[in-house]
């Protein structure tokens, strides 16, 4: 077998049988296959797609390039969660302890923040003392006592995707929906979990801009899992504006801790019901989305989810007084109000503006070696739909340096737009793959 003969068989449109498509990721991960024959094939891919087989088998054989999670000595169904990235998105912190506490065992290995998108490895991290690299049989004893734990994702799982996602991203081939696709659930497939629920974001900041190609990647992604034997489902979800009013590592925990206390914004405790009843759903724990939506809120206002993350975070070594008392969490040295130039009605925020402007204070990363700064970042005080008065703080800004708190305001402000007419409440979920689960 030869990588000519692979990349010239896909360049002219034909379909890649499941030896080809292993030969060529053992390859590529050994070294065995040079960049430039891998950059040829995933452009051939790029151009010519791939089959619902193909796009499967390139999942499974990025899978098999490392180690796989065994999580058999874990009893239930574990079910996992996968948002593919946006601004304000501290939904799991919110969602693994609500799940949980309705007993659904959750054993998750979750990633750190790149680019504007943040990561929930970096947001727990900013609790003092929380430990995100438990071994195997910790991880694994944990989940079996207290029904959770969360930890930073291993460079073992799917090692081939690290070093295929890095070749895309130097030759302008990160677009393709089955090259993210089999990303994606590659690394789900590895972890071990029995079905897995996708939130995949459309809009100014999120990866997919528009709502159609948003859902081909989540049917694509649903049909993989379906393929493997996994029960998989997608929500579509709008992040044509930040999630909740936070962004930034420290201050998004403290959104998550006041949504579990029921005094959290609306969309994002919208979400994390939408995206847990799908979990329950798929682990047994609800005859439909509705029982799980009514289930999951007594837990919320019982205040059984709150206690479950304050169980989870100790477990984790974590500070637990971060659920009752502040000053715990770690907090900017200056803030400052955006102020409105404007009255009327917030027509829309730019979320890759926002997160651009968090990542400015320092609150993100340029490449995976980056430091971060958990403390900075911005806290909306402003929607779209609100109300505003010229003068009225759009959001305020959370920084450590006064000349990039300064640059961060004149940012936040280009990202809203004000108008004379109020507009139409926004869905927060677009849709679901399959249409009905």
């Amino acid at each position: 077998m030869r990588m000519y003969d692979i990349i010239l068989k896909k360049r002219n449109g034909k379909e890649l049988t499941a030896g080809e498509i292993q030969y060529f990721i053992a390859g590529y991960n050994a070294g065995e296959i040079p960049d430039y024959q891998a950059s040829a094939l995933l452009m051939a891919i790029y151009f010519q797609g791939l089959g619902d087989r193909e796009t499967a088998d390139l999942t499974m054989a990025i899978r098999d390039s490392g180690e796989q999670a065994d999580l058999s000595a874990i009893p239930g169904i574990k079910v996992d969660k996968h948002s593919t990235g946006g601004v304000g998105d501290k939904t799991t912190l919110v969602l693994v302890p609500l799940v949980a506490a309705a007993g659904v065992p959750v054993a998750k290995m979750s990633g750190r923040g790149l680019g504007h998108t943040g990561g929930t490895v970096d947001k727990l991290e900013s609790i003092p003392g929380f430990n995100v690299t438990l071994e195997p049989a910790q991880f694994i004893d944990q989940v079996r006592r207290i029904g959770v734990a969360v930890v930073a994702q291993t460079g073992h799982l799917a090692p081939a995707d690290k070093k295929l996602y890095a070749l895309r991203d130097v030759t302008a081939t990160v677009d393709s929906i089955p090259l993210i696709a089999s990303s994606v659930m590659s690394k789900k497939l590895a972890s071990g979990a029995d079905a897995i629920v996708l939130d995949v974001k459309v809009g100014s900041g999120a990866f997919m801009r528009d709502t159609q190609s948003a859902f081909k990647l989540a049917q694509t992604m649903v049909a993989i899992g379906s393929r493997v034997g996994r029960r998989t489902v997608a929500l579509i979800t709008d992040m044509d504006q930040p999630l909740g009013f936070a962004i930034g590592n420290a201050l998004e925990v403290k959104e998550a801790i006041d949504t579990l206390k029921g005094q959290g914004p609306g969309d994002l405790l919208e979400l994390c019901l939408s995206l847990g009843a799908a979990m329950l759903l798929l682990a047994g724990k609800a005859e439909s989305t509705a029982e799980g939506r009514a289930k999951l809120l007594t837990l919320l206002e019982s205040g059984q989810a709150l206690q479950k993350f304050i169980e989870f975070i100790t477990a984790q070594g974590g500070d637990p007084r971060v659920a009752w008392e502040d000053g715990i969490l770690p907090a900017a040295e200056f803030t400052a109000d955006v102020p409105a130039l404007a009255s009327g009605y917030i027509q829309g925020i730019n979320a890759e503006a926002i997160g651009r402007s968090v990542m400015l204070l320092g609150a993100g990363r340029e490449n995976i070696d980056s430091r971060i700064d958990l403390s900075v970042g911005i806290v909306l005080k402003k929607k779209v739909g609100d109300p505003v008065k010229q003068g009225e703080a759009l959001a305020v800004t959370h920084a450590n340096s006064k000349e990039r708190l300064e640059q961060a305001r004149e940012l936040v402000r280009s990202a809203y737009r004000i108008g004379e007419i109020k507009p139409p409440p926004a869905r927060l979920v677009l849709g679901t793959v399959p249409e009905m689960f």
